[in-house]
């Protein structure tokens, strides 16, 4: 017992020795396992930086719009549109009335300017900026970008603001510990920590943001976290808070950073021009499965395929077309689809590259000199055919009643003369059309890259497929407006379903 004694002792008295005589360690040559388990030292000189962002819209109120901001739950002259009538003008107040929202932000020069998320400020008629003092300033927009959600703020002041840094997201590592500063819940000066739980996650299929590739954490981000910085051990910010994955709308361990690499760039722009400059190629791109793969005669699942191309744009000019593969933009190689617009928003508009497609069996390389991309809220939609039982009975194949498009036709769904093709009628359930989802509406284009414009044409492509031994026939189809490629299983079995 004496020597358990002793021994608890000895190593007491060795613990106390060691913290004695030992250098403190830094955050910059601290390893992993060493560094801190207070992030107190780390944090005091960043939270003056960081400050909350509030909004203020403007809602019409009763009186100054013919329309509700909810839709009416019966249709126009029903008799119960006087009782819902009546029951919004008493839950509607009169005049007009404020909305608002808060988020987060961070301040990177002491000149004013300061970083945050776009959907916080896209339609507020004010905004303020609340330091960590309590100092409440107003913000002028500097500019904005819809598709990385990044917006840049202006605010005046004599005093002496205290501004955070750019970090590199590329050397961020899963594992590595991260701090969020940020507003949840509008409590303001709240620090978050945790590890980066994934990198290179993609969400444009879960959110209203594009296909970049943002930082996954578990650090607790709540709404009001919106727009505020992520750091790394350093101090650096190698990420802007924007999104959370949740069901309940609170934090589940799942958030999502913008990376520096790409919030820096559009920042500067920004700050440049108002506006961020991208370069343009052109084109709508999709995937290339192993259906598509067989029905090209590409061997490897890579690239982006080019469903259409924007008349008068890069591509066009360069004579790129739809139905290449684009497998390179200059010495950057596309894997996958959303590498495209990555790569090519990266190159400076005017610049002439050589973009290297597989089209028809061949390898070529094509100059094309890039374009810069401009927002647009046109979206050159044609409306789709609301019926088509009531036409006259059509070709049937592979599930699928096809039509030609007559200029009756064309006149009733509002086709232009400019879409040449068969129409699709209907599109009979569990057939291989609708397991593809072809749609009715839909209008073929081509079939094994071949242009088509009566169903007799597509019955004699399928055919020639089938004789051919092929399992798919790729279909070009031009839906709303837009072109993409569609392939759909063919034989002797597939077409007696």
């Amino acid at each position: 017992m004496l020597f358990k004694l002793s021994l608890r002792g000895l190593c007491l008295i060795l613990l106390v020795s060691a913290s004695l005589t030992s250098p403190s360690l830094s955050v910059e040559n601290a390893t992993p396992a060493e560094q801190p388990y207070s992030f107190a030292n780390l944090v005091e000189p960043l939270l003056p930086a960081v400050v909350n962002i509030s909004t203020t819209i403007l809602i019409r109120g009763r009186g100054e719009s013919d329309m509700p901001p909810l839709d009416a739950p019966f249709p126009k002259g029903s008799p119960l549109e006087d009782f819902f009538k009546e029951f919004y003008d008493q839950i509607q107040p009169e005049g007009p009335r404020n909305s608002s929202a808060v988020g987060s932000g961070f301040i990177i020069d002491a000149a004013g300017y300061i970083v945050t998320n776009n959907h916080l400020v896209a339609d507020a008629d004010q905004v303020i900026v609340t330091l960590n003092d309590n100092t409440e300033l107003k913000a002028v927009l500097v500019g904005r970008d819809r598709r990385t959600d990044i917006a840049v703020l202006k605010v005046s002041t004599e005093k002496k603001l205290p501004f955070v840094q750019w970090g590199d997201s590329t050397k961020l590592r899963t594992g590595d510990r991260i701090i969020a500063i940020g507003n949840p819940f509008g409590l303001g000066g709240t620090v978050t920590t945790g590890i980066v739980s994934h990198l290179a996650r993609n969400i444009g299929t879960h959110s209203r943001y594009g296909d970049l590739d943002y930082i996954q954490t578990d650090a607790s981000i709540n709404m009001g976290n919106s727009g505020g910085p992520m750091f790394d051990m350093t101090g650096k910010v190698v990420g802007v808070n924007t999104a959370i994955y949740s069901p309940t709308g609170a934090s589940v361990g799942i958030g999502f950073a913008i990376p520096s690499e790409v919030a820096k760039k559009i920042v500067a722009q920004i700050r440049q021009f108002g506006r961020p400059k991208r370069g343009w190629l052109g084109v709508h791109i999709q995937p290339v499965t192993e259906d598509i793969a067989e029905g090209l005669g590409l061997k490897e699942l890579k690239g982006a395929l080019i469903g259409s191309v924007n008349k008068d744009g890069p591509a066009a000019k360069a004579k790129l077309q739809a139905g290449d593969v684009i497998l390179k933009v200059g010495e950057k190689e596309v894997k996958e689809p959303r590498n495209l617009p990555q790569i090519v928003a990266d190159i400076p508009d005017g610049t002439q590259v050589p973009v290297t497609v597989w089209r028809k069996g061949k390898i070529m390389s094509i100059p094309v000199k890039i374009g810069e991309y401009e927002e647009t809220d046109e979206t050159g939609v044609i409306p789709s055919p609301q019926g088509g039982k009531d036409l006259a009975k059509g070709v049937e194949i592979y599930g699928m009643t096809l039509q030609p498009l007559t200029e009756e036709v064309r006149q009733r769904f509002d086709i232009t003369t400019d879409v040449q093709g068969v129409l699709v009628v209907d599109v009979a359930s569990e057939s291989p059309a609708a397991k593809k989802t072809i749609r009715r509406g839909d209008i073929i284009m081509e079939i094994s890259q071949v242009e088509v414009t009566t169903p007799q044409q597509i019955l004699d492509q399928f055919k020639n497929a089938e004789k051919e031994n092929r399992k798919s026939a790729l279909l070009l189809i031009n839906r709303n407006g837009e072109s993409r490629y569609v392939s759909i299983k063919i034989g002797p079995e597939e077409a007696t379903q």
